[in-house]
């Protein structure tokens, strides 16, 4: 079927934000290093990140360095402790806080299970999660309700996607019980970004003991983000998803006047103190006291080179800008399809754009794609299709993407 997919100039944006041709030699020549990005549309962004070409051999020099070092030896164990901090250090910079706030792990799931599991419950205290996180931190949560007794209740922040507050549906559901609120700084489902420095102010003045933990999975990498202003409590993220480093590595924020509140959930020699002969004494000053035994240590090399190599092309907010004028073409691309209708009744405020097309199975439009080589995926709840779009995203990806759509319908 024919569609009018908009110009540059229906976009209101700065310029050096379109694809010039002076800005889209840069771009190109700066994803050179996603081999992953150069024989296809990618929009899973929010799936898995591209990995590129110097972080790959960032990892595979450092396994090759620690065989030649000795895997076991002081100087091989003085390096992984040199990247485990630089690790910290990139990724805290990313949050604008302290490295000694940051404990390394190997997933979003771990984060938030390392908070969910770490706090004292009691059977009187009440459990708040939305309606739109991810089914992994629900099922944590729900088992905690089974061991413990804990009351788990969950707030409908779906339906405020276009009308409604999601601050208010929230807080209306704090009460004195309430010891944690559990939710998602970007919803993976439906993009909506929460307003989140409003949800926790408004959770506070409901309960000023409550605690907020968030899954950043879309959110870091995304958003330009100060965790100490927004004074969230505990914040678990990905490096495999928008910062384009390898899968195995993530982390999570813990505000520093917590630790004391917060015991470690999975205990290992990384995160212990111990005395001249070898017995534990205590729990590390800092975050590596949530950190546990052997990783994947070369990983985290990767992922520093992955973040120092999207600071090369643009500060946060600059990337940042360049996704939202991004999502707003290809949202408004996908609103002049027939059969298409988007989820979000706005541009999108990040890089996910969620939209259901009429007839067909998701699934059955993901695998036709695919044989396009564009690359999206089905959402169960709500269901729809998802695309995502990164900095490192063609205006005339989009497009193709679009026209292909249409073409297909």
């Amino acid at each position: 079927m024919e569609v009018c997919l908009p110009t540059l100039t229906d976009f209101a944006m700065p310029h050096s934000l379109h694809d010039t041709p002076a800005s889209l030699s840069a771009l190109e020549a700066h994803r050179r290093q996603f081999s992953a990005l150069s024989n296809k549309g990618y929009f899973n962004y929010g799936g898995q990140g591209p990995l590129p070409q110097l972080a790959l051999d960032a990892i595979l020099e450092g396994y090759r360095q620690m065989q030649s070092d000795g895997p076991f030896s002081k100087k091989a164990f003085d390096w992984v402790t040199a990247q485990a901090q630089q690790t910290r250090s990139a990724i805290a910079q990313e949050l604008c806080v302290s490295p000694d706030t940051i404990s390394l792990t190997d997933s979003v799931s771990a984060g938030c299970n390392i908070a969910l599991w770490g706090l004292p419950w009691r059977k009187a205290d009440h459990l708040l999660i939305t309606d739109c996180e991810h089914p992994g931190i629900v099922a944590a949560t729900q088992e905690l309700g089974r061991r413990y007794g804990v009351c788990v209740e969950t707030c409908p922040v779906l339906q405020t996607l276009n009308e409604g507050d999601p601050v208010a549906a929230i807080a209306a559901q704090v009460n004195s019980d309430t010891r944690l609120v559990v939710l998602s700084h970007i919803l993976w489902n439906t993009g909506q970004v929460l307003p989140l420095a409003d949800v926790i102010l408004a959770c506070r003045q409901q309960n000023p003991d409550v605690l907020i933990l968030v899954d950043a999975a879309q959110s870091v990498g995304v958003l330009p983000l100060n965790l100490a202003d927004l004074d969230v409590d505990f914040y678990a993220l990905t490096g495999h998803k928008w910062l384009c480093g390898p899968d195995g590595v993530g982390a999570l924020y813990v505000r520093p006047d917590l630790r004391d509140k917060l015991s470690p959930t999975f205990i290992g020699w990384r995160g212990i103190r111990v005395d001249q002969v070898g017995n534990p004494t205590g729990w590390k000053a800092d975050g590596t006291r949530y950190e546990m035994a052997t990783a994947a240590f070369p990983l985290y090399r990767g992922l520093s080179e992955a973040i120092a190599l999207h600071r090369q092309w643009g500060n946060a907010t600059q990337r940042y800008q360049r996704i939202c004028a991004l999502s707003k073409r290809l949202w408004t691309n996908l609103t002049l399809i027939k059969g298409v209708e988007c989820l979000s009744q706005r541009a999108p405020d990040a890089g996910l754009v969620s939209f259901r097309i009429r007839g067909g199975a998701n699934g059955d439009w993901v695998a036709a794609l695919e044989t396009k080589q564009i690359m999206i995926r089905s959402i169960a709840n709500p269901n729809c299709l998802r695309a995502c779009v990164h900095y490192l995203t063609l205006e005339s990806e989009i497009d193709e993407f679009t026209s292909t759509l249409a073409e297909l319908l």
